[in-house]
Parts: C-alpha cells; structure tokens; sequence
C-alpha cells in the first residue's frame, strides 16, 4: 500500500514538474518591474525647477526696479544706462520661465498675469511719443489720463487691440530705449535720450514718463511675485499641480515644452518675422535682445527636459523617456542639442539676421529644428503613453 501511494506521489510530482516547464515555454511568468525613474520625481523636480525660475525671475525685477527708482531719482547718462542693464539682467530667468506656459498652469489660465508680463509686438504710440507723432501715446494724452497710476495701465492693457500693450517687460523696453528707426544693418537698438525724462528736457510730459516708468516696473514686481506665491510650498497651484494624477501632470509639462518650440518660438517668435523680414515682428525689437529671448526660450526649454536649473536638479524627462524607448530618448537629446546649436548660430541682432540675404539661411534652419523638436517631445509623450499636444490653444 505505501509503494502503491509513494508511485501515485512520484507521477504526479513529474506530471506537475513537466506542466511548469511548459508553461514557462509559453507563458512566461512575469518580471518583477525595472523601472528606476519614477513619475513623481520627476514632477516633483519640475515643480522645484519652476519656483526656483520664477524665483529668480523676480529677484532680477527687483532689481530692476531699483534701478529705475534711482535713475528717476536721478535722471542722467549712467543711471538711464544702468537701468537699460538691469532690464536686459531681469530677462536672462525670465526668458527661460517662458517653458511653463502651455501647460495649463497659473501664468497664462484665465486669470493668468502672462499678458501684463510679456505681452507683444506692442504699438508703440499706445504708450508714448512716436517718430512723426510727438503727442501720441498715454503719456501725453492727459485729458483722457489725467492720472498716471497702477489701476489705469493694467486696465488699459490690450483694450482695442492685442498690440495695446501698456504694461509688461516690453513696456518698459519702449520705455527705456524709444524705437528703433535704424536700419538692421547698422545693429543699433533703439535710441531714447535720457533727457526724456527730465524737466524741461527733450520730451513733454516728463513726470508723467517717469511716473509711467517707476508704475510698470511695481506692476512687474507684483505680478511675478504672484506666480513664486503659486508655485511655493504651500502654495495653491504648487498643491494642485502635486495632487494631479502622475500621466495629466506629465501631460501638461510635455505640452507647454512641444507647444513653445514648435509653435510659439519656431512658428510666432521666429518665422512670422523671417517671413515678413519686419523688426516691428520681433520678440524685444526697441532694445535689439530678441537673440537672447530666443535663446533663453530654448534655454527654458531643456531645462524642463533634462530636469536642471540653477540650484535645482533631479530625475527628468530626459531620464523617464530614455527609460522607456532608450532609440527614442537619444534622438530628443539629439534635436535638442541640433536646436541648440541652430538657434545659437543665427545672427546677433536679430533684426540683421531675418533682413540680410546671407544670414536668412541660419534663421529657417533654426525654425525647422525648433519645428521637429517640438515632434519629437510629442513621441516621447507616446513613448509613455501620453497624448501631447504641440499646437497653440485657440
């Protein structure tokens, strides 16, 4: 009886050794997962890098203003130059803030402050005297302004027209440096005298231009701080933005880095003013530092990708597609360095570099690496199993 019970035992050990050897042919047992990158971290880095940006961007605004407010204190050559520095200073962070929109964050939602920041192309005689029109402008239309202060520039921003741009960093661009009437071959950005502001000087309504002046750049202040009050710990779309599900929140990042270099910067910052040839179509026309806004846009936007700014650094998106599709991962990292060094080879002005016939050549090269970057963050997007879009909302 036992030899009978110990042979049944043995056969259906066998029979059972046998059915898993065939079923590991067929059906193979799943791995233990090897991913490394995990999703939150990588938001979290974003988050991280974003409040660092705006950050900065604020710091670079306040001293800006201060600036301002010593050279309205004291209105001459070197304060009126220093003040024109510190502009173009508070545009190195800023620029790169610009791979945040898209993104259905806080800057440019309904309530978002983008247009009282960085609106353009602005119409010049909106806000000031012009060349052939030496009364024009909020400035010198006192009896329908009679008073220059916080509450009527942000409420006569873009009225009767996008290009109505009373506030903002290219404000206080035309502020500083009048237009530019030069030819591009000369690369001379505009020249404002000083004396503008000075009373009895070369302008009218001089208090006004400086209290015009000394207002925008509060706004400025107030409208940045706004956005690092968003984004800190703590703050109310830093809380909703860590509470979205991982795939929505990788989404929204995806989108805003695809929608600016395909659309917004290749397509409305650079080839809409390579097509018309027109300096009047570029980003920072009055003080010829388009050729940074390009490249700190781009700049912004491998920041977001490879998950690294300044103080901030950590798992990325670089790192969370290459996991997924190691081909696919190196050929975004190689747009992007393809980008990166297109847009680094045009022209400086940028005015010079869409006008003259041989510098032409770099500037489209520039918009169709732009172009297929922007494709490629949409494939990387697939790669995780993301829809992304790289359109401009309508």
């Amino acid at each position: 009886m036992r030899k009978q019970t110990f042979k049944i035992f043995f056969l259906i050990a066998i029979a059972l050794v046998v059915g898993a050897c065939s079923g590991d042919d067929n059906n193979p047992a799943p791995t233990p997962d090897t991913n490394t990158i995990a999703k939150s971290d990588v938001i979290s880095t974003y988050a991280d890098l974003v409040y660092k940006n705006y950050q900065d961007a604020f710091n670079g605004a306040t001293a800006l203003k201060t600036a301002i407010d010593t050279f309205i204190e004291t209105p001459n050559e070197v304060n009126f130059e220093a003040a024109k520095t510190a502009w173009k200073e508070a545009r190195e962070p800023y620029g790169q803030t610009e791979a945040f929109r898209f993104s259905d964050g806080p800057i440019d939602d309904n309530d978002g402050p983008e247009g009282l920041l960085n609106a353009w192309p602005l119409d010049e005689n909106y806000v000031d005297y012009v060349a052939g029109a030496q009364m024009s402008g909020i400035i010198n239309d006192t009896e329908s302004y009679p008073t220059i202060d916080k509450a009527t520039l942000e409420r006569l921003n873009e009225v009767g027209g996008e290009s109505n741009i009373s506030v903002g960093y290219h404000a206080i661009e035309f502020l500083l440096w009048g237009q530019d009437n030069t030819d591009p071959s000369e690369k001379i950005a505009g020249q404002r005298p000083y004396t503008d502001f000075v009373d009895g000087g070369t302008a009218a309504n001089q208090d006004r231009r400086r209290a015009y002046l000394s207002i925008t750049a509060e706004l400025l202040l107030e409208h940045l701080q706004s956005l690092v009050d968003e984004w800190k710990d703590g703050g109310a779309y830093r809380a909703t933005f860590s509470a979205l599900d991982e795939d929505l929140a990788l989404k929204n990042i995806l989108t805003g880095i695809s929608t600016l270099a395909k659309s917004e910067l290749a397509g409305e910052r650079v080839f809409v003013a390579y097509d018309n040839q027109d300096q009047e179509d570029e980003h920072s026309c009055f003080s010829d530092n388009t050729h940074r806004d390009l490249r700190l846009n781009l700049a912004g936007i491998a920041n977001v990708f490879r998950g690294s700014y300044s103080s901030v650094s950590g798992p990325s998106l670089e790192d969370l597609i290459t996991e997924a599709d190691a081909t696919l991962g190196a050929q975004i990292t190689a747009q992007l360095q393809a980008a990166e060094e297109a847009v680094n080879a045009t022209a400086i002005p940028f005015d010079f570099a869409i006008s003259d016939a041989e510098e032409r050549p770099k500037v489209l090269t520039a918009v169709n690496a732009l172009r297929a970057l922007g494709d490629k963050f949409v494939e990387g997007g697939e790669a995780l199993s993301i829809a992304v879009s790289s359109e401009l909302p309508e």
